[in-house]
């Protein structure tokens, strides 16, 4: 069965992201954003729905298709937003929304930068961060485990990245997975040198791993490992394989008490794609 999807792309430190406008099942949303997702369609690194709120609160509500929170997407939304509002150049706005993946309403400033979306926003704080050894092929990893709602990011200090150093961190991931109850795995490969940070994000509900070229959540995250390292408080602008990101996280009394990242959103394309639905026989 083919269906009709009308969508929306951003780019948001070349995190591709696609944002579906049209309203499905919830039963087909993997399967909608894992074909979204393939070289041969929209190829996007995830996939996350518009819903209406019931919070009178918030102006809208994101799902992500594997029910994971996602910076970047809620960044591309709140400008999705604005430009639809037809924010004006140089002009500013708030953008509050329901997000998956936690709870609490996500705040999004936007700024309207000549054509791109300027974006700062409030991110979730981690329910826990604690030190972690984990044996990968034979080798003792040191890595700092984040803690949120329905997700975990692993943080590990490993310098300059090379493909045995991602077939590890990719081990590490689905090792990660097999002993946690949750909607994706992140293992952040940073360099306290050079401040880069190397992504890695795994969504199982939609069969994704990916290295990500920018990755919101991600350097959120590192913000607030940084924070809990260094018991201060942390600004700091973060390179990625397609960008600069930049975070700030606040200590205070021996806690992280906020943390918020900022970055660009361009639109990149809008319109219908075409997609066939394998359906379930019973």
């Amino acid at each position: 069965m083919m269906q009709e999807i009308e969508f929306i792309k951003f780019n948001p430190t070349e995190n591709m992201t696609v944002l579906v406008k049209t309203k499905h099942l919830k039963e087909e949303y993997h399967q909608i954003a894992s074909r979204l997702m393939a070289y041969d369609s929209l190829y996007a690194e995830q996939v996350g729905f518009i819903e209406e709120s019931k919070n009178t609160g918030a102006d809208t509500r994101l799902q992500m298709a594997g029910g994971e929170f996602c910076g970047n997407a809620c960044m591309s939304l709140a400008a999705f937003i604005a430009s639809g509002n037809a924010l004006p150049l140089g002009c500013s706005t708030t953008i509050l929304m329901e997000v998956s993946g936690t709870d609490e309403l996500v705040r999004c400033d936007v700024k309207n930068d000549m054509g791109l979306y300027r974006c700062s926003m409030t991110m979730p704080i981690p329910a826990r961060i604690k030190k972690q050894m984990w044996v990968v092929d034979g080798k003792e990893l040191p890595v700092t485990m984040i803690h949120y709602q329905e997700a975990v990011h692993a943080v590990w200090e490993a310098g300059q990245v090379d493909p045995s150093l991602r077939r590890s961190a990719e081990t590490l991931a689905r090792m990660i997975k097999s002993s946690y109850e949750g909607n994706l795995v992140g293992v952040l490969l940073y360099d306290p040198q050079t401040h880069e940070l190397a992504p890695l994000i795994h969504v199982p509900d939609v069969n994704s791993m990916m290295w990500e070229r920018g990755c919101g959540s991600g350097t959120g995250s590192l913000g607030a490992y940084l924070a809990w390292k260094q018991k201060r408080c942390i600004s700091l602008q973060v390179k990625q394989p397609g960008g600069e990101m930049h975070v700030t996280a606040d200590w205070d009394e021996g806690s992280i008490t906020a943390v918020r990242i900022e970055g660009t959103v361009g639109i990149v394309a809008e319109g219908k794609a075409f997609i066939h639905m394998i359906e379930e026989v019973i």
